[in-house]
């Protein structure tokens, strides 16, 4: 459990209907094997002791009396599995029959959860045989234990708080009011529902979906495990489709007609991040209604994990979709610039075209805008300005770009300009230092901004994310525009944009959108090598997938320096090493708080994604924050 990362199951045993010795055994196989594999929290199905078919005999005494006594060997038979299992059986308390999800833990009843929604229409009839639950808890007897019973109960994990479950029964998730609102307004952040879904025509597809929308408006994790294909065909087919969702993911998910486990780790830390940041998530906690807190302790061994993390997590993954995204994507883009094109009454765009990605980028997003308000792509103003740095390679690319697209272009050197500036402030030029640099960018972007001026024009910003994160921007330089077109979009995500968009475009452009793809980032700002780039942003602050990786990873979900780094080995596994990845993860933090003062005053510029370093925006973070905690963290 180690960083907040739960191992947990759903199960589908095999079964006889109304044999519970039969049943006692395949459950108890079970958990075993969960136990085995690491898992702490196993959910099994709707009364999964007796099968959830039995019909008139839930009314059978014998029924009744053999199930609790199954349950009862089941505990002295688990006495020494620290995971905890929630188990369906049908209970008699007080006068009334009630199917309830009890708690398991090392042979102990830790609750007992009743059923509310009694599904009674269509081929569903479990009001002839049950009552319906109360919210209220009450003390109850079984199996020799004095054991809670009711809805409205939380388990609070000691260790990990975190880590806290509650339970429903299957049509209590399908119903509007589900008790799992109440659970997660209470603090539970996984909610396990023992179930027994029949299977008809598409069924899955719109289980499948309500289930991921259930998980994500809670915020919270959810263990579905459903009833097999053991289960009476008198009328029906059983599929035990078990899914496991967190915050509107699906996580792992059964094939149809199979038994066994499914398995997957869900990240409580993660939703207790997500609750935190989403202010409208009610708290009802401290209100009158009464909840019952029940805490329990799990081994807390290091957990294996196996679901997956992706490399490039601003990218799309799903490739069946990946053109609806990349023209999302830049159609948010562009439609940013349309309205402050339109506000403004602008119909001039400069923009400095390097022959790099992120121009390039905002090139193409400055067309689509064009396109969307009717402009001649010939108000577009591509302004080259090669400098010391500058190599034949990147020049060109500029120029044939503009060509290929019809915008105007202008050549500016600003060669003559920056040796006078050298002169004016007595700079030497053979000293290749930061001022060397930032004075080239700073000329380029006083170019940019006078014919702007000239033209009753926007300079448009080209600058990503990636850059800003890092700090790695001249300030007053590259780092000013009038609009950022790019602001919110990271460097892995600039890179599959252009290479998408090289992939759809004409011959001409996609020639040269392939050379771009193909040249290495650089600023261009020291002399060439051989008529080759010489200063490789990559080699001087790091690989951008590594950077992209740790920006999401800390900002969308607050994950530590250490959780971050423990995924990112998984991850990059066979392609960085970890004391690769942690070197440069401490200079991700070092530059990533020390370089906040730039991202207090970048200019406008569109969120199109879940993670934005907009100061007006998702990132109210003072300039002057201190990072020593963090980079501790790393340090240790």
């Amino acid at each position: 459990m180690k960083d907040g990362f739960v191992k947990v199951a759903a199960a589908t045993p095999m079964l006889k209907i109304a044999d519970c010795d039969y049943n006692k055994e395949q459950i108890i196989k079970l958990i075993k094997e969960g136990n085995d594999a690491g898992v702490k929290l196993l959910v099994f199905p709707e009364l999964c002791i007796t099968g959830y078919t039995c019909g008139e005999l839930f009314l059978q005494e014998l029924l009744l009396r053999e199930a609790e006594n199954t349950l009862s060997d089941i505990l002295s038979q688990t006495e020494d599995k620290d995971m905890i299992f929630v188990l369906g059986l049908p209970l008699m308390v007080g006068n009334s029959l009630y199917n309830v999800a009890v708690f398991c833990q090392s042979g102990n009843i830790l609750m007992a959860v009743p059923k509310v929604f009694l599904p009674n229409h269509q081929e569903f009839y479990e009001a002839r045989f049950f009552a319906s639950g109360n919210s209220e808890p009450i003390v109850i007897t079984l199996c020799g234990q004095r054991v809670i019973f009711g809805t409205d109960q939380i388990l609070v994990n000691e260790d990990m708080p975190e880590f806290s479950i509650a339970g429903e029964i299957c049509e209590d998730m399908w119903v509007a009011n589900s008790p799992s609102y109440g659970h997660a307004m209470s603090g539970a952040t996984i909610i396990c529902n023992p179930s027994a879904s029949d299977e008809i025509a598409t069924k899955a597809s719109y289980r499948r979906k309500l289930i991921s929308v259930q998980s994500a408006k809670l915020i919270g994790g959810y263990i579905y495990a459903d009833a097999g294909c053991d289960e009476s065909t008198q009328d029906l087919v059983y599929a035990g489709h078990n899914l496991i969702a967190e915050n509107g993911r699906i996580l792992a998910e059964s094939d149809k007609f199979t038994y066994g486990l499914t398995i997957t780790e869900i990240d409580v830390k993660r939703l207790a991040a997500e609750r935190r940041r989403h202010t409208t998530f009610e708290n009802h906690i401290n209100d009158e209604h009464f909840y019952e807190y029940i805490p329990f302790t799990v081994d807390m061994e290091d957990t294996v994990l196996t679901r997956t993390f992706s490399k490039t997590p601003f990218v799309p993954s799903d490739d069946a979709k990946k053109t609806e995204r990349c023209e999302e994507i830049i159609t948010f883009q562009a439609m940013g610039l349309r309205k402050r094109l339109a506000h403004t009454g602008c119909k001039t765009c400069v923009i400095g075209l390097s022959g790099g990605l992120d121009s390039t980028l905002a090139l193409l997003v400055t067309v689509k805008a064009y396109d969307i308000l009717g402009y001649d792509h010939k108000g577009i103003l591509a302004v080259t300005m090669p400098g010391f740095g500058t190599t034949d390679r990147t020049y060109q690319n500029a120029l044939n770009l503009a060509k290929s697209i019809g915008t105007t272009i202008k050549e500016i050197s600003i060669v003559d300009s920056v040796r006078q500036h050298f002169k004016d402030i007595g700079q030497d030029e053979n000293v290749h230092d930061i001022t060397y640099e930032n004075s080239q960018a700073r000329e380029r972007t006083q170019i940019l901004m006078d014919l702007a001026n000239m033209n009753n024009g926007l300079v448009i910003g080209t600058g990503d994310m990636s850059e800003l994160a890092l700090g790695w921007a001249t300030y007053n330089g590259d780092h000013m525009s009038m609009y950022g077109v790019n602001v919110s979009i990271p460097k892995t995500l600039v890179r599959y944009l252009v290479r998408w968009y090289a992939d759809h475009t004409d011959d001409a452009t996609a020639k040269v959108l392939y050379d771009v793809l193909d040249t290495p980032v650089s600023p261009e700002l020291l002399p060439p090598e051989n008529g080759e780039i010489a200063q490789k942003t990559e080699d001087i602050v790091g690989p951008y997938e590594l950077h992209d990786f740790f920006l999401y990873y800390m900002i969308r979900f607050g994950y530590s320096p250490k959780k971050i780094l423990r995924i990112a080995q998984s991850v990059f596994e066979g392609e960085y090493d970890k004391e690769t990845i942690l070197k440069w993860m401490k200079v991700f933090y070092r530059r990533f708080f020390s370089q906040q003062f730039k991202r207090s005053c970048i200019p406008d510029g569109p969120k199109v994604g879940t993670v934005s370093l907009s100061p007006r925006g998702d990132l109210r973070m003072p300039s002057d924050a201190c990072g020593a905690l963090w980079l501790k963290e790393l340090e240790n």
